[in-house]
Order: C-alpha cells, then structure tokens, then sequence
C-alpha cells in the first residue's frame, strides 16, 4: 500500500511501502458540490458516537487509528493532505470547510474538478507543520500514514499540542484486509464529523449502485485473472490479498493472480507471473512511477513475458492510484475494471 512516501523509478527494484498497512453518482455529486457547509484499527462508522440530547448531534466522538477526538462542533477550517480526502469532502459538499490541500496523485473526477481547485494548494506533496498551521486549520485530514509524519514533525501528538485535531483515513489503521466496507464506513464517519449524515448516506446508496450495476453485468461472465502492476523492473511489485484492489477486481469479474500474497502489496518475480497467466493486466498510474506508456512498453518489450496472455493480446486496464484507495473513487474503479475485463458486457 503507498503510503505517500517517494516511490522509486520505474527501472530499479521496487521498494515495500512501509507496514502502516502500508447515474446516480454523478448526480449526487453535483448536487453535493452545490449545496456547501451545511481508534482503533476497528474504527468502523459505528465508532461516531453523537450525544442524543444534542440536537445539533454534538458533540461526536470518533475512535480513529489508536486516536479518540471529541468534536464539540463541525470543523470549519480543514486542511486534507493527499487528495483522496479533499475528493471525499468535496463530494460530501464541504468545499466552504477547506482551507487548503496537498499532493495531488492524478486527475481529478470531472465533477469536482473546479472545486478542487479552488482550494489552496499548501505543497506539491506533504507540506510542512509550519506551512499547515499558518493555514489556520482546526483539523488536518490525512489520506497516506506519511501525512503524519513523526520524522518530518507532523506526528498527530504535534498537531494535538497546538490545538488542532487530526484524522487518518481508515486505510492506514493497520487492519489486516481492506474492502469496500471501508470505503462507505469512511464516508459516514466523515458526514458524523461534520454533522452532514445523510449526506454521507446518500453518497453511500449511490456509490452503491454503481457498484452494483458494474457487478451485475459481469455476474455471469467467466473469471478473469487478473495482475496488478504497480511498478518495478528486477521484480514486479503488486496488489495482494489484503488490498482493496482485490476486491475491486472480484466485483469487476476478474480473480487477482496474487490474491494469495499474504499482504496489501509487496514483491514478486516475473517467473511468477508467467506462471500465473494473467489474461488482464491492470496497471496503476500515479506520479513519480513512470507514466503509462513507459510501463505499458516495458511488459511489451521483456521476451520472458511475451506469451503471457495479456501480454500477447495487449490487455491493459488503467486505473489512477486515487481510484485504488478508501475514498470515492474506488466505486467508479469497479465499473472501469469491468469494462477492461468484459468489455463485451458493455457494448
């Protein structure tokens, strides 16, 4: 799993993450986007707990990554640091709460994009404590473990000492496996947080039949196998059991060929993945890993993978890395993993 951190070139072996574990929809997005304001490794969206003589539903405590926040109130002046958080708060009409956001991993949804830029850019990637609090924010969301940062001084306890809360998304929690159910948990957590529930359920019903309606046009379609590359040239590094990315293949019709690797992402040798036979390779695009192109003309150009079956017949699926997390996009992934590997389903 990326954890925000440097990744290495294309062409050098690629280096494990660290282990932080390591329509409808577009309608609703819209619409959310015109109607701005208003712990554990368990953390599930039952660990928001709203006081029922509140009427206004605060205060609201979350358990979040070994963190327990109590919220008196909404936070008004949010900076997200990475952009699948800023994507998910824009999706759930927050744009008035956020005061600033970082690093960018790939092109944003068409729906989201003038809102996404009309937020603040603070850095190209982490930026730093200093930067984060002349941006006055009350709470700092991160997507990747290196949002909080111990060694680059933006540990959450930092952040805490100078009054300001932090929350982590749910993928960097240390759970062992990470579904779709985290994504949705994610989202009501979010909508508790800052008193917008039903927003956040009805982001979570349409993002649900999107799925749905991927899954059931491939539901008789014969399974696919599928491998994911990331990245690396001596090894192949690729999405295992653990990943959402898993997940997202087997509702898009497909079997990841490592489903077995025992992790969320790690190592493997290309003798593997010949022996694998892989019919669909989906290919992980972000920045500072290679463009598309370049990974697309690597696996072309290695004589030991040229009768691999996806390989042979060019069968690339591409997925931005955003659509690969616990976030809003992982829904839309489902149905481009579908049409990449039923695309006959489709016509």
């Amino acid at each position: 799993m990326y954890d925000g951190t440097s990744r290495p070139p294309l062409f050098t072996p690629a280096r494990k993450r660290h282990a932080l574990r390591s329509t409808a929809a577009a309608v609703a997005l819209h619409a959310a986007l015109l109607t701005a304001g208003c712990g554990s490794s368990q953390d599930t969206a039952e660990d928001v707990e709203a006081t029922a003589s509140s009427a206004a539903g605060f205060p609201v405590t979350v358990d979040n990554c070994g963190v327990r926040t109590t919220y008196e109130k909404p936070p008004s002046r949010v900076v997200t640091i990475h952009q699948h958080p800023a994507e998910l708060m824009l999706a759930l009409g927050l744009r008035d709460r956020m005061v600033g956001t970082a690093f960018p991993d790939s092109g944003v949804l068409p729906e989201l994009e003038k809102a996404y830029r009309a937020i603040p850019r603070l850095a190209e990637r982490e930026p730093s404590f200093e930067t984060i609090l002349e941006a006055g924010p009350d709470l700092v969301y991160g997507g990747y473990g290196s949002a909080f940062a111990e060694n680059e001084g933006r540990s959450r306890k930092a952040f805490a000492d100078a009054g300001i809360d932090t929350h982590l998304n749910r993928e960097y929690c240390g759970k062992k496996r990470v579904t779709m159910k985290d994504t949705y948990d994610e989202i009501r957590t979010i909508g508790g947080i800052f008193g917008v529930p039903d927003r956040a359920d009805e982001l979570v019903a349409d993002l649900t039949v999107r799925v749905d309606e991927a899954a059931t046009k491939v539901e008789d379609e014969p399974e696919t196998r599928v491998f994911v590359y990331d990245s690396g040239d001596k090894a192949a590094f690729t999405a295992g059991g653990k990943s959402l990315g898993t997940e997202l293949i087997r509702l898009a019709g497909g079997k990841n060929v490592f489903a077995d690797l025992d992790d969320v992402f790690g190592d493997v040798s290309w003798e593997q993945v010949v022996e694998r036979k892989p019919e669909v390779i989906a290919i992980y695009d972000y920045a500072d890993a290679g463009s598309v192109e370049q990974k697309k003309q690597f696996l072309l150009s290695q004589p030991a993978l040229k009768d691999v079956p996806a390989v042979r017949n060019e069968r690339f699926v591409v997925l931005p890395l955003t659509a690969t997390l616990v976030g809003i996009r992982s829904a839309y992934a489902i149905e481009e993993l579908a049409r990449g590997i039923h695309p006959e389903s489709f016509a």
